[in-house]
């Protein structure tokens, strides 16, 4: 019997990874044909395959002569072995374990038993999966000159749609070869080949091929961006340095579209481009969020048994939410997030809402903007790791989701996301031009979210952090909502002396009315940093501003941002 049901589970998790490819592999056509809509349209689609697969598996099961035997947790550990004796050793095998376990704490709930008997990454968090599976890459040697090398590569890679000019896109190329191989710019034999992954990388309207360049004793990272438009494709930017790259491949970005199997393989080669980033990251941003789940435990639990026993989860840094309890450890680079049983005057959103926000948030382009969040439900953690007052707090104010069980604290639900410094507290200690740099890019950060058709809700300086690379990044959902749902207007003149002094409104309000005017008044900034601030981002202040971007979107006009860090495009 356990044989038959693990069969049918891997089966299905099979076929879900068929799926995910057919809808990936549409993302060329996309690309070709300037079908953006459709694009967004595949990407939330993809998304949400993962949680439909694991429903029709559960499905399956029902109709098994067998399934009754598996209403107990008995009766799935005996299958659990079945299933992880097989797929141990296999390409993608870890994910197939992931799927697994959602499936098992998806009939647990059907079989009216609890589900949080089973973590989201139970057993399978204890190894890294061993490297046995290369990526795909495709070598073009330098036999006859930079140029012709770079030609090579580019003919592999057709489209189409024609290049608008060739020769000049390869001329462009290596000019950023020999930004990082200098000795390049007398001596062509210097450089001695590219290595680029065979599947184009799709994200949004862009398209990148991922590589290295070699010289004859070092590599070095080297991705190129496409871009397509009614003229033909175009070579818009080379990104070359672990930064650029990183940022591209970060927390912030929507998924991309690549047809990469097995996905160890390519993982491993993106990592060596980016040695720093994070694997979960990087498994998320292929699009396998579920296994960058697995490996963001993996990592987390891995760390717990090396940490000392004064280095211990504590609040973390900024103002109290709340909606949000926030805790984490110093020496770890994660934030986790558990909704509080009540929230706090004036909030008036509920519980489904909040995680409403934050599945929104995990389907929409982010941008370069909006923070990535993992959710996780029956997560452990030992009672050791906790300082009092943080324990304290989470089993005071956080009950309904936070229990207690022998040695261990288990939390229902929670969302983890990558640590940044909270904005309101970098203005403060920071040396003067990282902050006015903060704070210009804070103006940009909410135009960018503007164009996203995304309005925050709240600007306040403690709702936005700043990443390692000194952008700033918005992560607090609970107020946010569609920019074209929002009503933006000028505030009426006062009638008179009294109507200026009262402390509400005198005029009628209605729920989605906004006063981009009023923004100003609640920022925590020094006369400095305002006056910096309005000179370069002013109209965010202005009704016209966010009407006319209001407009943009209601007619699709609304430019796409750019991916790219700092400037590594074309004139």
């Amino acid at each position: 019997m356990n044989k038959t049901e693990a069969r049918l589970i891997y089966e299905q998790f099979a076929k879900y990874n068929q799926n995910f490819r057919r809808i990936t592999q549409r993302a060329k056509q996309r690309f070709e044909t300037l079908d953006w809509a459709g694009s967004r349209d595949d990407l939330k689609e993809r998304i949400d395959l993962y949680e439909k697969s694991v429903e029709r598996t559960v499905n399956a099961l029902k109709t098994s002569s067998d399934v009754a035997s598996l209403d107990g947790l008995h009766g799935f550990d005996a299958l659990k072995k079945q299933y992880w004796s097989r797929v141990d050793d296999i390409p993608d095998g870890g994910f197939a374990k992931t799927f697994f376990n959602s499936v098992y704490r998806s009939v647990l709930h059907e079989n009216g038993l609890d589900p949080t008997q089973v973590s989201d990454t139970s057993g399978i968090i204890s190894q890294a999966v061993p490297d046995k599976y290369p990526a795909k890459l495709s070598c073009y040697l330098n036999w006859d000159g930079m140029r012709h090398t770079v030609k090579q590569m580019f003919q592999a890679f057709a489209f189409n749609s024609p290049y608008v000019d060739i020769e000049d896109d390869i001329s462009f190329i290596c000019e950023k070869i020999n930004e990082v191989i200098p000795e390049t710019i007398n001596n062509d034999e210097v450089f001695s080949r590219i290595d680029v992954m065979t599947d184009v990388f799709y994200q949004s309207s862009r398209a990148f091929l991922v590589g290295k360049v070699y010289s004859e004793t070092l590599s070095h990272p080297f991705v190129i961006a496409l871009a397509n438009s009614p003229e033909g494709v175009r070579t818009e930017a080379v990104l070359n340095t672990v930064d650029e790259i990183s940022v591209l491949f970060g927390f912030t970005r929507s998924y991309f579209m690549v047809d990469v199997e097995p996905v160890e393989g390519a993982i491993q080669f993106v990592s060596s481009l980016i040695p720093h980033k994070a694997l979960d990251e990087l498994h998320t941003i292929l699009g396998r969020a579920r296994q960058g789940k697995t490996e963001r435990a993996r990592s987390l639990y891995n760390h717990l048994e090396t940490v000392s026993k004064n280095d211990l989860f504590t609040r973390a840094d900024g103002e109290r939410g709340l909606v949000m309890l926030v805790f984490t450890m110093p020496s770890y680079d994660l934030v986790f997030k558990v909704m509080r049983d009540n929230f706090g005057h004036p909030k008036t959103i509920n519980h489904a809402e909040v995680k409403n926000k934050y599945q929104f948030v995990y389907e929409h382009d982010r941008a370069g903007r909006l923070i990535d969040s993992q959710e996780f439900r029956n997560i452990e953690f030992q009672l050791k790791h906790f300082d009092a007052d943080i324990l304290d707090e989470l089993l005071t104010d956080c009950s309904n989701s936070v229990q207690i069980s022998g040695k261990k604290l288990i939390i229902d639900h929670l969302y983890s996301e990558r640590r940044l410094i909270p904005l309101n507290l970098f203005v403060k200690d920071r040396d003067p031009e990282l902050v006015e740099n903060a704070i210009l890019d804070y103006g940009q950060a909410i135009k960018d979210l503007a164009l996203t058709n995304i309005f925050p809700g709240d600007l306040l300086l403690k709702n936005f952090g700043v990443s390692r690379h000194g952008r700033v990044i918005f992560y607090d959902y609970d107020e946010l909502s569609l920019l074209t749902t929002c009503n933006f207007k000028s505030l009426p003149e006062a009638r008179n002396n009294e109507d200026e002094l009262r402390g509400k409104p005198w005029f009628h309000v209605n729920t989605d009315d906004i006063f981009p005017q009023e923004f100003i008044k609640f920022l925590a900034l020094n006369k400095e940093l305002k006056e910096i601030l309005l000179n370069q981002h002013g109209d965010i202040f202005t009704t016209q501003f966010w009407n006319h971007i209001k407009s943009l979107h209601m007619n699709d006009l609304a430019p796409e941002i750019s991916p790219y860090y700092r400037l590594t495009s074309r004139k």
